[in-house]
């Protein structure tokens, strides 16, 4: 019988061999539909603006503050202006 040769990829020790045939395919699909991804992909443009995901995260806080800044001073205004005119 030959040899199996291996290659640069090949070279995990052997505690750290992975039993595919105990895998199981989809495993935690359900629980991503239901709960939801925590993973966001950027586009390049974008990425290349942000350093890490930090920056990312204040870039969309800053956002939220400003919306919702704006939300409150547009639920307590007074309503349409009245006319004067009679």
């Amino acid at each position: 019988m030959k040899n199996k040769h291996k290659g640069p990829g090949d070279e995990l020790r052997p505690e750290y061999e992975f039993d595919y045939s105990k895998a199981v395919r989809g495993k935690y699909y359900r629980q991503l539909l239901t709960e939801g991804a925590n993973v966001v992909v950027l586009d390049a443009d974008i990425a290349e603006a942000f350093h890490d995901s930090s920056a990312v995260n204040a870039a969309l806080r800053s956002l939220l503050d400003l919306t919702r800044s704006t939300q409150r001073l547009t639920r307590h205004s007074s309503g349409p202006a009245k006319s004067t005119d009679r």
